[in-house]
């Protein structure tokens, strides 16, 4: 605890003592969970706002309640979450109770971070518009994807700007120096290369199929996606196969100190935010896919299944190693910067 506040009293700023930053970084975190977070608790309580005559959220009240209800919640952590990097007891915390949560908010928000701005990008130079927003059968009016996915983009900065600075005074000297600075002992060990590469491995399968659903095949889709594929669709596997590889990439960095001259932030940036979204999406997908569907066009095939699998096990291996490598670091004393 006196190493965490010496540091954090060098960089002028703790969770102990916001400065004017964090406080507005809390403030902007906080009210952009308001707009999502507004429109679910009037879904709730029985309005139609934002949901078109004849929307398939009309049809299933109970199952859409319980729904908005859980993802209600989940926006509410973000605002918790906001406070407790802020506040003195923050720095006081066990580590994975704070650690994991962040960690699932970095996988569910980074695809929408990065997916939605591209989508918007390749709709604007002509791409196809999602079938279910405005065409075919009716789902939402549009204005509610822009207010939704833009306060998941605020939130997912304003939070993991918050967090940045947090880690930075507390586990800060965990990633100082580069790689070719560790020393032999306890890293690159036989167990840790061969996580990274069961990783590396398991991660073709998922890799392969969103690779070539971007590219425009239809192998293992059920016939509900085939019917409304659209560029939005084709940008999101084309992601999901970047984050494969770059957590893939990560984990073998960390375990074999491959690009030695690098940071040592750098491949622990990537294995962090990588095995998120990897993990923490193809999780949300596969929970999505238990909802119990009358139609068999909409039901997961056996690869999608596979698929998601396959992702959240690279994603589970990935942040394993990137946790193991901190805690070896911090056994192993303050690195040399």
């Amino acid at each position: 605890m006196t190493q965490t506040v010496a540091v954090a009293a060098q960089t002028g700023s703790s969770p102990a003592a916001p400065n004017r930053a964090r406080r507005i970084l809390r403030a902007v975190a906080v009210a952009a969970c308001l707009p999502y977070l507004s429109l679910k608790i009037a879904w709730i309580a029985g309005s139609h706002v934002g949901i078109p005559d004849g929307s398939v959220l009309l049809e299933h009240r109970t199952a859409v309640t319980v729904a908005n209800g859980v993802t209600v919640l989940m926006d509410a952590c973000v605002i918790v979450l906001a406070i407790v990097l802020t506040r003195p007891r923050g720095l006081r915390l066990p580590a994975w109770l704070l650690a994991v949560p962040v960690w699932v908010a970095v996988g569910l928000l980074t695809p929408i971070m990065v997916g939605f701005p591209l989508q918007l990008v390749v709709s604007a130079f002509g791409g196809s518009v999602d079938a279910t927003d405005d065409g075919g059968e009716p789902f939402l009016h549009s204005w509610v994807f822009g207010v939704v996915y833009g306060g998941f983009m605020v939130q997912g900065l304003a939070l993991g700007a918050l967090f940045a600075l947090y880690a930075r005074d507390r586990w800060g000297r965990l990633w100082q120096g580069r790689l070719w600075d560790l020393p032999r002992a306890g890293f690159g060990t036989p167990a840790q290369k061969t996580v990274a590469v069961a990783a590396a491995v398991l991660a073709v399968l998922p890799l392969t199929a969103h690779l070539l659903w971007a590219c425009g095949a239809t192998t293992g889709l059920n016939d509900d996606l085939i019917a409304d594929r659209s560029s939005d669709f084709h940008v999101v596997e084309a992601q999901t196969a970047v984050f494969l590889a770059g957590a893939a990439a990560a984990g073998l960095m960390l375990a074999f100190r491959r690009g030695r001259a690098l940071p040592v932030k750098m491949p622990l940036a990537l294995a962090w935010i990588t095995s998120a979204a990897i993990a923490c999406w193809a999780g949300w997908q596969s929970v999505a896919s238990l909802v119990v569907t009358e139609d068999p066009a909409e039901r997961p095939t056996a690869l999608m299944h596979l698929t998601y699998a396959g992702q959240m096990i690279v994603g589970f291996l990935v942040a394993g190693l990137a946790v193991r490598f901190l805690i070896a670091r911090s056994k192993a004393g303050r690195p040399t910067p």
